[in-house]
């Protein structure tokens, strides 16, 4: 399954550019103190709209900003639980009164991680489980607006509904595949 961000927007280049520079400016030794600058006036702090922490010591300047800022609730989706050398730092965010380390499913027909917080994708809403609570992102133009419920340690489980022509296909193969 092909990443939905590599599907849309994310391919143009004014997209591309904020990435490709903060691919790199993480690495500058003041990127901590100016993220706690910069969530100075915030109360919710989504990390990564498309993408993942793919280097421990980013994940360790992350964990910096999250112990630094009390003040803000953070939400990290990641798929980097897969590989061991994430668990000490991602138990470390998880364990923050602040945060929700929501491990991500791989898959796209609501298959679950066993977790305290985790998410998955669904075909559509009629394939949420009564465990699932629905992302209703959907409806606002992929907008959370007042919505919280991924910043929510108590939801166990956040299901988003499969969006865009690209991915709605690849599910419908699945599916098929698995009939």
């Amino acid at each position: 399954m092909k990443c939905d961000a590599r599907l849309c927007n994310y391919r143009f280049p004014n997209v591309k550019a904020p990435r490709e520079h903060n691919r790199e400016d993480w690495k500058r030794d003041a990127w901590v103190d100016d993220m706690v600058q910069e969530l100075d006036t915030e109360r919710y702090f989504r990390w990564f709209d498309s993408g993942d922490i793919y280097d421990l010591r980013l994940a360790d300047k992350i964990l910096a900003v999250m112990v630094a800022t009390p003040w803000v609730k953070h939400w990290l989706p990641t798929r980097m639980h897969k590989f061991p050398k994430f668990a000490p730092v991602l138990a470390k965010m998880g364990d923050l009164s602040n945060v929700v380390v929501r491990l991500s499913s791989d898959s796209v027909t609501g298959e679950t991680i066993d977790a305290p917080n985790s998410s998955t994708i669904i075909p559509t809403i009629s394939h949420a489980l009564p465990s699932m609570s629905v992302c209703d992102a959907y409806e606002r133009d992929g907008k959370c607006a007042k919505c919280r419920i991924c910043w929510d340690k108590t939801i166990s489980v956040v299901a988003y509904p499969a969006h865009g022509k690209k991915m709605l296909k690849q599910v419908n193969q699945i599916l098929a595949i698995n009939l």
